[in-house]
């Protein structure tokens, strides 16, 4: 059977928060339950397209899919269980919220074979979490953890930020030690990027072009403290005994997050929901980003109607063959994300091409510059490499 992830997206929040740009946004209840049912449409739509595959893991975004009542996460989990062949070891995450969780629906999620949380905190500063606008503070992060743990879950994510307006070394420091102290097994450190189209982008957007050229800024940290932010992060987790196993993720005790990995592995995934992406047999593509498109598709389906569409998929808003160059330049791009990087064989097994026949030149010229190495038939990114990495796997698109 062919090995695949399945990614499900849920766009709902409580209610948006000011820096993101993430496909969500806020709706009652009704407009929940009509989006469920026309997941639970399209979940055995796949199904009946993709069969002999095997799940290995399954993870359920957005949005915030905590929000949803535990009867609809229930119902998500248990048709895609019904019409896929899942491994019964498959990891299944679902991102949460605090403020969003209760024992209640802890206990169904553990019911429905969840196996791992992963929890948006961002910032144990009350301050820095009001800025970000998010809808809880840190006692009522404390709360949602202790909950968590009781309930009987022992593979928990934690996301935080850094390059957060108005943060120092010490705010860092304080958020660091304080969720290091509860012992998650996995934490994700992401920096702050300014998006267009967010009310952040509005608001920080001169201060954004200041600190990428290298400028004093009023609020946003300046570029040299953004570094000091970024290192401080990485060798105090790596100080409390977590491993980082790609750019901005570690884990302890080997609970890495395997769904991510196999993103970076080029696992065939499978997107479902609104706006979510699929690859699968080097065809890349993703849905309708219209809710209400979305839904009208699934209840065309669902009553046997045609649906005009000039892709494999209804469900489909774009869709693309990838030619073998663009499948090389992401295993390279998206391999070089983990820290032992990736293995010349699988690059062999897959393109049935050495490596060096392609990115010779390339990878000669970052080991010069100390920005790659080689070791037991791997080429990983150096730390300086790892960096400046936007500008490194940039390398490694082909014209």
């Amino acid at each position: 059977m062919t090995p695949i992830e399945i990614y499900i997206h849920i766009p709902f929040c409580v209610k948006k928060c000011l820096y993101c740009d993430f496909l969500s946004g806020v709706f009652d209840e009704r407009m929940q339950r009509r989006y469920t049912a026309a997941l639970l449409a399209e979940i055995k739509y796949a199904a009946s397209t993709h069969l002999g595959c095997l799940v290995k893991t399954i993870y359920i975004g957005g949005g915030t899919p905590s929000w949803l009542s535990e009867d609809l996460m229930d119902a998500i989990l248990t048709t895609v269980k019904q019409h896929f062949k899942v491994d019964p070891l498959a990891e299944i995450s679902v991102e949460c919220n605090p403020g969003t969780l209760t024992a209640e629906k802890l206990n169904v999620y553990r019911s429905i074979g969840v196996n791992r949380l992963s929890i948006g905190l961002q910032s144990v500063n009350d301050d820095e979490l009001k800025i970000l606008g998010r809808i809880h503070d840190y006692n009522r992060f404390l709360h949602t953890f202790d909950l968590v743990r009781k309930a009987g879950f022992d593979n928990v994510n934690v996301d935080i930020m850094t390059g957060l307006p108005y943060q120092n070394v010490e705010k860092l420091e304080r958020t660091l030690n304080a969720v290091t102290m509860l012992r998650p097994e996995h934490i994700s450190a992401y920096s702050l990027i300014i998006e267009k189209g967010t009310p952040f982008y509005d608001k920080y957007k001169f201060d954004a072009v200041k600190q990428q050229a290298g400028m004093e800024t009023e609020e946003l940290p300046t570029d040299e403290m953004s570094y000091r932010l970024y290192r401080l992060t990485m060798q105090y987790l790596e100080s409390k005994g977590y491993k980082r196993y790609e750019i901005s993720n570690y884990a302890r005790n080997g609970k890495i997050c395997r769904h991510n990995v196999g993103y970076w592995d080029r696992v065939p995934y499978l997107g479902l929901g609104l706006g979510a992406a699929t690859l699968f047999n080097n065809v890349r593509a993703s849905n309708v980003r219209d809710i209400y498109k979305y839904i009208e598709t699934s209840e065309a389906i669902e009553q046997g109607k045609s649906v005009t569409t000039t892709f494999s998929s209804p469900y489909y808003e774009t869709e693309e063959v990838l030619s073998k160059k663009d499948a090389m330049a992401e295993f390279m791009y998206l391999g070089l994300r983990k820290i032992d990087g990736i293995a010349r064989a699988d690059f062999y097994s897959m393109f049935d091409i050495d490596i060096e026949a392609i990115y010779g030149p390339v990878i000669a010229a970052l080991r010069n510059q100390g920005f790659m190495e080689a070791k037991e038939g791997r080429l990983f990114l150096t730390d300086i490499g790892i960096d400046v990495s936007n500008q490194v796997l940039s390398k490694f698109l082909l014209d």
